[in-house]
């Protein structure tokens, strides 16, 4: 067996109830739960356990619970002995990866990502600026309607490339709309209006980006004790300084998720492991490389499944 990667979801991963079973079971997570509230001031768990789930879509609550709950997948993996070797995390998800490899202090990390979901929401007001998946066409046809849209309309730009066949647009209502048309007659199987209140990842978070360099510059990173990909580039990063630097620009600008995935790859990772809420990243390496092993860990049962198969292979 090759390198073992750790992948952490992004927003939208989110669904009430989960991590009840593992707090139910796991002391770390009881521990990472109250660590969460004690460093926002309310309670996550709460939210996370019972919702409601109109709570837990907000930008701001989203992040630190999809945060707290995917460092509590790590750790519960870690008390079984399992560890990465690299990460990478989709957007928000980077964050957790970056608590995994020793680079942010959970605390900091809990307060840091519900204050970004805070600027996000500011940068754009609700209404003003939107999101739309685009599947089922090339990169190419994609960025020229976006160009052709923000011409003539209003803002937009490709902000996600998840994986072949899925790349998703931001930019203000009107140029996200006027994109979505284009491409749907151009030939895209699907081009989906997202349920996100603000254009994540677009050049309209400009200011998000500024004031969450702020916020970094109040706390201390620590250089990586392993790889972390970061979407900015694409590329391995382990130190402090330049993790700091691409996590700003990683606001304002695209999500290289296949590129992630294929450094991860020349590094030797050919299994990974999706720790936090959902399956989302498991599918997206189904569509960049069928030879992938991938499996998620986000309540009791799929963590059987996934120790099963490391006693399995070792």
């Amino acid at each position: 067996m090759n390198k073992v990667a750790f992948v952490f979801p992004g927003q939208g991963a989110q669904a009430v109830g989960m991590g009840k079973d593992f707090y139910e079971k796991y002391d770390v997570a009881k521990k990472l739960f109250k660590e969460a509230d004690e460093a926002l001031g309310y309670s996550i768990m709460d939210m996370c356990f019972d919702g409601p789930a109109e709570d837990l879509k907000l930008t701001a609550n989203t992040q630190p619970a999809i945060l707290t709950m995917s460092c509590i997948s790590n750790a519960i993996l870690k008390e079984h002995g399992l560890q990465p070797e690299i990460a990478g995390g989709h957007s928000l998800g980077e964050y957790s990866a970056l608590v995994a490899a020793g680079v942010l202090d959970f605390q900091d990390a809990v307060l840091l990502v519900h204050k970004r979901g805070q600027y996000m929401q500011e940068a754009v007001p609700v209404g003003q600026g939107g999101m739309a998946a685009i599947i089922g066409l090339g990169d190419e046809v994609i960025t020229e309607a976006c160009e052709d849209a923000s011409k003539n309309v209003g803002a937009v730009q490709a902000v996600n490339f998840n994986c072949p066949g899925q790349t998703v647009i931001a930019g203000t209502t009107a140029g996200v709309g006027a994109a979505v048309e284009t491409l749907k007659a151009a030939g895209a199987k699907k081009a989906v209006i997202l349920p996100v209140s603000a254009p994540f990842h677009s050049t309209l978070m400009q200011p998000a980006a500024v004031k969450l360099a702020a916020e970094l510059d109040k706390i201390t990173l620590h250089d990586a004790a392993f790889p972390v990909v970061a979407n900015y580039t694409g590329k391995m990063e382990t130190s402090a300084a330049e993790i700091k630097e691409n996590l700003v620009k990683q606001a304002d600008h695209p999500v290289k998720w296949i590129d992630c995935v294929q450094t991860m790859q020349e590094f030797g990772a050919d299994t990974f492991i999706e720790a936090g809420p959902g399956k989302t990243l498991c599918g997206f390496n189904r569509r960049i490389d069928k030879a992938l092993t991938s499996m998620n860990v986000e309540n009791l049962e799929s963590l059987q499944k996934t120790l099963d198969y490391f006693q399995e292979v070792r």
